[in-house]
């Protein structure tokens, strides 16, 4: 739960009624594929055929049928691996910075029993695919998808069992094309001009700093259900002196009559609560509250809520289990803190990005465990998702590991007035509907980011944002609401709405560079400012410097390691003024350099990470990792085996 304004923890009648009131919310779940034993889980991760539209209007693969037949018999096709991002597989510089149409196919075989059992559902999920995505399976269309970064999936039973003797042929097409309404916005560029371009020349123009991966980013699975099965699990959490309350409601599907059992397991599978009922609150006794990361002796503490369903129909009887982790915290804000389990908890922290070599944004398990080993090692507590939704998989980490996210949606790049409109807001409006429906249930997500840097100094930014943000809050209401700003603080429409003000700065570099001297008077100034208009806390969303590993310079010239770790240690001194009053958090921008488009700004890259692509560490990642533990440390709440620099 959250509160702005008071640190009082609302009573329990009200979280009871706040879930009951949450029914905004998208009609079916979401839930994460996880085998149990009612659910199987296929994955199809590996070597799939992939094909390029590169016909001029980018439409051929549709106006041909490619999805009617093998993807090999339309034309030439190559490896491509999934998950990842196509454009940096191939020598090719044309895929690389492709725009349009690409195919993708795969055949797999699945389980005869799965055919041949009407009863079971099988369902074909996609994690993500950029940005629009039609699925086909043996030539019938299944499903189509707006947007990025979040899972779509539909049920594909039927299609299958027509012909159940020939292996399953799937085929995504998947388009990056932005437009002014897209999450996030881009414009596409026709230049016609034969003195300078060639016939039929266009670029993607786009107003974010990061490459425009495409492709299949996240795991494609095939699972199944029985026909009458748990559809979505809701939970919120609270607690009263030793004992805490799992709010929650299960949604059933396809069940004409049905009888629950909901049991809480703690660590060691001991069942602490348990209830028959559709809805309820269960009561644990002397409970272990989720903690983040070195804020506790025994952080990210984790019940497991096993839902087991009996259902009938006029044909059948069937059973399903699904199991969710559980971790039972409250969230508070007042106009100085942020409050977890009513305890002050201060962000210190990193942005990331989904971004490494040859794989783009596809999700990979070794980089992924690598990152968690550096952030544990730097000691910080907690990132935001700049400036997307991250997978699944790394929430999971998260609630596992008790690093503290603050969700954000690819509301990146809203700079032109005509994003503004209708059309956008519908589009942003449903993206925050998958969002949350995904999300939800993750005691690692504290606060749902709408934006980053938007411009919200615009005339329409203002009801803009108060319709984003007044349905995130409706969605969810547990959770507080922000957005990334870096407008004029006196002239910035959609601030008022916010529940935490999250500022992103860059003194000394993108004003007034190379002249560290102005942090202290200009950074101070902000928080000044700021705070005194919204009486709301503030984060430092964003802040740093670029630097080429193994540049040096003394003394400190830009671009060099030791000018990035001044500039941390400046912004570092106005933090310890400001933090001891109503500055709630600081994120370093960024955990690691990451690819972008070529400019002359960039070389091969943004270079503002404390390490390196290859995640090697910077000078400045020594500054971080120093000044995390320390105020780390300063909790008093650590065991002596894990105060710094006793080894983890």
């Amino acid at each position: 739960m959250f509160l702005a304004g008071a640190a009082a923890v609302l009573p329990v009648l009200s979280l009871c009624a706040l879930l009951r009131d949450a029914a905004c919310m998208p009609r079916t779940g979401m839930l994460f594929p996880r085998e149990s034993p009612s659910r199987e889980v296929k994955e199809l991760s590996g070597v799939w055929s992939f094909r390029a539209d590169k016909s001029p209007n980018r439409n051929q693969g549709f106006e041909k049928g490619w999805y009617k037949s093998r993807l090999a018999e339309t034309g030439p096709v190559i490896d491509m691996p999934v998950p990842a991002s196509f454009n940096d597989i191939t020598q090719d510089s044309t895929l690389r910075d492709f725009i349009g149409w690409v195919w993708y196919e795969r055949e797999v075989l699945v389980p005869t029993r799965w055919v041949a059992d009407e009863g079971t559902r099988v369902v074909l999920r996609v994690g993500s695919a950029h940005y629009y995505s039609v699925v086909w399976v043996n030539g019938v269309k299944v499903t189509e998808h707006e947007g990025g970064h979040l899972p779509f999936e539909a049920e594909i039973g039927r299609v299958i069992r027509q012909d159940p003797t020939t292996p399953v042929r799937i085929t995504i097409a998947v388009n990056n094309t932005l437009n002014l309404h897209t999450l996030p916005p881009g414009i596409i560029q026709h230049l016609d001009d034969p003195t300078k371009y060639p016939k039929g020349f266009f670029v993607q123009s786009i107003y974010f700093d990061f490459f425009n991966y495409a492709g299949i980013h996240r795991p494609v699975l095939l699972y199944t259900t029985p026909q009458a099965y748990v559809d979505d699990i809701t939970v919120v959490t609270d607690f009263l002196d030793s004992t805490g309350l799992v709010k929650y409601m299960v949604s059933v599907q396809n069940a004409a009559t049905a009888s629950l059992k909901v049991t809480l397991m703690d660590k060691d599978r001991h069942c602490v609560a348990s209830s028959s009922e559709p809805s309820g609150v269960l009561k644990v006794a002397d409970v272990r509250l989720w903690w983040p990361y070195l804020m506790h002796e025994n952080p990210a503490y984790l019940y497991t809520m096993e839902v087991h369903l009996t259902a009938a129909d006029e044909r059948s009887t069937y059973e399903d289990f699904y199991v969710l982790p559980v971790g039972i915290r409250t969230v508070n804000v007042t106009s100085t803190q942020f409050l977890i389990n009513n305890k002050p908890f201060y962000f210190h922290g990193v942005n990331k990005h989904e971004d490494s070599d040859i794989r783009g944004k596809g999700l990979d398990w070794p980089l992924l465990v690598k990152d968690f080993n550096l952030m544990r090692w730097l000691g910080a507590n907690s990132f935001r998702t700049s400036h997307y939704p991250y997978a699944e998989e790394v929430l999971q980490m998260c609630d596992r590991h008790g690093i503290v996210v603050i969700d954000e949606c690819p509301g990146v790049g809203i700079k032109d007035i005509r994003s503004f409109g209708n059309a956008s807001l519908a589009h942003h409006l449903d993206v925050m509907d998958e969002l949350v429906r995904r999300d939800k249930n993750h005691p690692s997500v504290v606060m749902w980011s709408v934006a980053n840097e938007p411009a919200s100094e615009m005339p329409p930014a203002g009801f803009y944002f108060k319709t984003v943000i007044n349905h995130t809050k409706a969605l969810d209401p547990t959770r507080p609401v922000t957005y990334i700003t870096n407008s004029h603080y006196d002239r910035d429409r959609g601030a008022p709405y916010v529940d935490v003000i999250c500022v992103n700065s860059y003194f000394s570099w993108y004003h007034d560079p190379g002249h560290v001297e102005v942090i202290p008077i200009q950074l101070k100034t902000q928080f000044e400012n700021w705070y005194g208009k919204y009486q709301r806390p503030i984060i430092q969303s964003e802040y740093g410097a670029d630097a080429v590993s193994g540049l040096h310079s003394d003394p400190p010239v830009m671009f060099t390691e030791e000018y990035q770790s001044v500039v941390l240690q400046s912004y570092h001194n106005v933090f310890d003024q400001k933090r001891k009053q109503y500055v709630i958090g600081e994120l370093i921008w960024n955990f690691a350099d990451f690819m972008t488009v070529q400019e002359v700004t960039r070389v091969v890259g943004n270079k503002k990470g404390i390490f390196s692509r290859q995640r090697q560490p910077k000078a400045a990642a020594f500054v971080l990792k120093d000044r995390y533990w320390r105020l780390a440390n300063e909790t008093g709440r650590l065991p002596v085996w894990t105060k710094y620099p006793c080894p983890l």
